[in-house]
């Protein structure tokens, strides 16, 4: 019985050894809610572990962000996300480790108390913070003190460094949309885009290694968050000679359908561009980046003459790209290359496309993104583009 025993724990010590962090569950949070008091409002999460947290506030717009260690959440969708200064919560995965929680604020608030109260009575640990409506020099007091904790605990996402390329290949930035905290669009199935944009990177990836010319490297190879300014200069660090964002769109209504092809410009082609640009650049929002306090070297780049040649190269692969896109079998509409201002597609020196693969909100197209021989029809036809893009421009 003893050798059993020892046998045991032995198997179990060689797991972790093996598999590391993945044979060992993280905690999980079981319930998220709201409450609404005379003076206050309090959120509220139930956990399986005792929380490390530390909370930050974020102003334009207002907001509470709370990371702590990496979780499973588990507490099901709960539709009243709105009571008292909260107009809304989200959460999800921000880095490898780190969980994040974003409270929305209608107006500027002051935490009155942070409590963890130990398990009892059949509950698990409970975490709650009280907020109170304040004014705003008592608030940008606040942000002012966790921007100076957030500097020094501020950690790039994409910080390894890519591997050496010969100086004969062509660096090609693959940039899965949105990831971690940020789910981007949802289907009517309930997939989210940004399960989508990384299956079919992925699978680009997998057809471009084909080519020994092609030096291949991604913005996010798994479900992190990594913000618009960090695609931007991840591409311009690596000298990109291509950048390629791929999306996945809803709108309103189900009966449109097709790909689209944009590019950057000051001024948008349309009203649904404008749209469209305005939803994705306010992802760094939905994950409680602070905008203010980036250094962020595409801010306010002005398109100028020095920046059309790369604007004239990003029009020529957008239009390569769509005849391929619609012999893939995915539709293309009559305005399949539109432009609007793409933050992700600001580098100055770097031709750059933003993609949108399809309209999660049309039936027809959510099936195609979700199978695995829409996502590698439309990985192929991109690659195509690419080879034809390259053989035209001669680099």
């Amino acid at each position: 019985m003893r050798y059993r025993r020892v046998t045991g724990l032995l198997s179990v010590l060689l797991l972790c050894f093996l598999f590391g962090e993945t044979a060992i569950a993280k905690p999980e949070v079981t319930s998220v809610r709201l409450g609404l008091h005379k003076d206050k409002t309090r959120f509220v999460m139930e956990m399986s572990e005792k929380p490390e947290y530390k909370i930050f506030f974020l102003p334009n717009p207002y907001r509470i962000v709370i990371d702590m260690q990496e979780v499973s959440w588990k507490p099901g969708n709960k539709k009243v996300r709105k009571t008292g200064v909260i107009e809304n919560y989200r959460y999800g995965l921000f880095r490898q480790g780190t969980s994040r929680v974003v409270l929305d604020l209608n107006r500027p608030v002051k935490v009155l108390r942070k409590v963890i109260l130990p398990p009892s009575e059949g509950k698990p640990y409970r975490f709650f913070i009280d907020v109170q409506k304040t004014d705003q020099s008592t608030f940008q007091t606040a942000v002012t003190e966790s921007r100076k904790r957030q500097v020094a605990m501020t950690v790039p996402a994409i910080k390894t460094a890519p591997p050496p390329k010969n100086e004969k290949q062509l660096n090609i930035i693959i940039d899965a949309g949105h990831g971690g905290i940020d789910p981007g669009a949802i289907g009517k199935s309930g997939v989210y885009e940004k399960q989508l944009t990384l299956a079919v990177a992925r699978k680009l990836k997998q057809k471009l290694s084909l080519n020994k010319r092609y030096h291949i490297l991604m913005t996010r190879s798994n479900d992190t968050f990594v913000s618009l300014r960090e695609r931007v200069n991840f591409a311009r660090k690596n000298e990109a000679d291509l950048f390629i964002s791929i999306h996945a769109d809803s709108i309103g209504r189900s009966d449109i359908r097709g790909s689209t092809v944009y590019t950057l410009s000051e001024n948008a082609s349309d009203d649904e561009a404008a749209a469209l640009a305005n939803t994705n650049n306010k992802s760094d929002v939905i994950a409680g980046v602070d905008l203010e306090e980036q250094d962020d070297t595409v801010q306010g780049i002005l398109i100028d003459l020095a920046q059309r040649e790369t604007m004239n190269f990003s029009v020529k692969f957008a239009k390569m790209l769509i005849p391929e896109i619609a012999r893939s079998g995915m539709k293309v509409g009559g305005h399949s290359h539109r432009f609007a201002g793409f933050r992700v597609l600001k580098a100055p020196d770097v031709p750059s496309v933003l993609v949108e693969l399809g309209y999660l909100s049309n039936k027809k197209d959510e099936q195609i993104l979700k199978s695995e021989i829409g996502q590698r029809k439309l990985a192929n036809s991109i690659a195509l583009a690419i080879d034809k893009y390259f053989e035209a421009i001669k680099p």
